[in-house]
């Protein structure tokens, strides 16, 4: 089951199997439906779970140890109600009542612990299920009718769908017939799931453009040093308005990524630094985004992401969501050991108050509203949904990667901007340090991607949406999960119920008992 649950994976990045995610559940599940009771199947599943997550995070395993395995062992057991609804409604024979309600619960189950372990203090949603779907706009379009998590229940329901039509097959359960029926239903199911994306993307146009503006986005590559990693930021930043390559780009936006610069701006000492941000910024027509690490008085360590203009620092934004292990450890009287055996957070950075925009000017002098998130915070929807709804028409994220080089993990952090895109209905930009610096369209189609062996600068002229437009999925919410959970709970009710034997369930006969008639006989009395 570990690795069964592992393989998953290759639909993500970088081996982007992504069609792997429509039937890749399957082998997992007909072990589970054909354990020999339900608590043996929620044990299944939980070892799948946690090759899944350990498979997901392999790359974290140089900073944070052991804590990979621990990850994957805690959290996997969120798919034990998974396990368990599958193997009570899909185990054979398969009725016609279990096959329907297999389909919206098992899903169901899926989606809630995927919301579940989206909780910051579980990790974080990271490996979401729909995420690897982020290549094929026409599925994306889902996202914007419910987010990633209706992404997620169409591909788990596709699997399901498929089991059903195997669990029909005569050949597959021992002494079954054939039975046409479910598996003409599970067959129909199933395309209808793959159809779902391509449907949506064709119903729900994307807002209309009202303006335009280029980004520019630099990623200096691989600097040991800080200064000098400062140094060739500001050199490619310069190319943009000087004789050369670069010399006919005209930004909007200049954005650099995570912790781009060396020293905190804001401190009288480095007015230096400041100044020479500024002129670059006056030199290329267009605001400039960096980020620092700063250390507040009598608060602590922060994470910041900085405006600067022509005129000085025009607005900041602090990093909300830290990276579990890597810029805090949960629960750290108990986990502080890690400290010892991993690179894990030598001490605990302090959150910001939350998402909020920053107010760029663009080329024309007009406002350019901004939702400025960082690195870690591309994972959560919830963020981006709150930077739309106050009238961003741009999301931009900046990050810092390079601890990860050379693994998965930059790729699959890429790929989460364009999921967030759909979601949003906004282009969606992400400028890194050594890579992934990419850029998405409002529809999450791919515009620019420069990887993690590269270095320069990558410009795109984006179309922006109204400040007051909104996808369905902006308005309504998380009603996917909402409505997942109250199937899964109706679900348990139900389930008790039959185990307990309420009225409607049976007529006073036990389970494991019957009764036997002969013909001609009288039942004594």
């Amino acid at each position: 089951m570990l690795l069964l649950g592992a393989l998953l994976i290759l639909a993500f990045p970088a081996a982007n199997l992504e069609f792997l995610a429509w039937f890749g559940l399957v082998p997992g599940l007909l072990l589970i439906v054909r354990s020999p009771s339900a608590r043996e199947g929620g044990m299944r599943a939980w070892w799948l779970g946690a090759g899944y997550l350990i498979a997901a995070l392999y790359w974290m395993t140089p900073e944070i140890g052991p804590a990979v395995l621990l990850v994957g062992a805690v959290v996997g057991v969120l798919w034990v109600p998974f396990g368990v609804t599958a193997q009570k409604l899909l185990r054979p024979p398969v009725t016609w009542p279990r096959a329907l309600a297999a389909l919206a619960v098992v899903p169901s189950c899926w989606l809630l612990t995927e919301w579940l372990r989206s909780w910051q203090a579980l990790g974080g949603p990271w490996a979401v299920f729909g995420v690897s779907q982020w290549q094929h706009p026409a599925v994306l379009a889902l996202a914007a009718v419910g987010g990633v998590w209706l992404i997620s229940f169409a591909l788990v329901l596709a699997n399901v769908a498929i089991v059903l039509v195997i669990e029909a097959l005569p050949r597959v359960t021992p002494g079954a017939t054939w039975r046409p029926g479910l598996a003409v239903l599970g067959a129909a199911v199933a395309v209808a799931s793959v159809g779902a994306g391509p449907l949506a993307f064709a119903l729900t146009p994307a807002s209309p453009a009202v303006r335009e503006a280029t980004v520019a986005m630099v990623q200096p590559g691989i600097v040991g040093n800080a200064v000098k990693r400062v140094d060739a930021s500001e050199r490619l930043t310069a190319g943009l308005s000087r004789p050369g390559e670069l010399s006919g780009t005209k930004p909007d936006l200049i954005v650099w990524g995570e912790s781009s610069t060396a020293v905190d701006l804001t401190l009288p000492e480095n007015r230096g630094q400041l100044r020479q941000l500024e002129a670059l910024a006056r030199e290329d027509g267009a605001d400039l985004l960096v980020s620092q690490d700063a250390i507040v008085p009598g608060k602590g360590h922060e994470k910041w992401s900085v405006l600067v203009g022509p005129a000085g620092i025009k607005g900041i934004y602090v990093k909300t969501r830290l990276v579990p292990f890597g810029e805090y450890i949960p629960f750290r009287q108990q986990l502080g050991w890690l400290t010892k055996i991993s690179k894990a957070a030598a001490s605990n950075m302090i959150p910001g108050t939350g998402a909020h925009l920053l107010q760029a000017t663009d080329r024309a002098g007009r406002p350019l509203p901004i939702g400025v998130l960082v690195c870690f915070e591309s994972a959560f929807p919830d963020m981006s949904r709150v930077d739309t709804d106050l009238g961003a028409q741009l999301i931009v994220y900046q990050s810092a990667t390079s601890t990860f080089q050379g693994t998965w993990g930059p790729d699959q952090h890429a790929s989460l901007s364009a999921v967030r895109a759909a979601e949003t209905g906004r282009p969606v930009v992400q400028a890194a340090l050594t890579g992934v610096t990419v850029g998405f369209d409002a529809r999450g189609r791919l515009l620019a991607w420069m990887g993690q062996s590269s270095h320069g600068v990558v410009t795109i002229r984006l179309g922006l949406p109204a400040t007051s437009a909104r996808t369905f999925y902006d308005r309504a919410g998380d009603y996917v999960p909402w409505t997942a959970v109250a199937i899964v709970i109706l679900a348990a009710l139900v389930m008790f119920a039959n185990s307990r034997g309420f009225p409607g369930r049976s007529a006073g006969v036990k389970r494991g008992h019957e009764a036997q008639y002969v013909a001609g006989q009288s039942v004594p009395q």
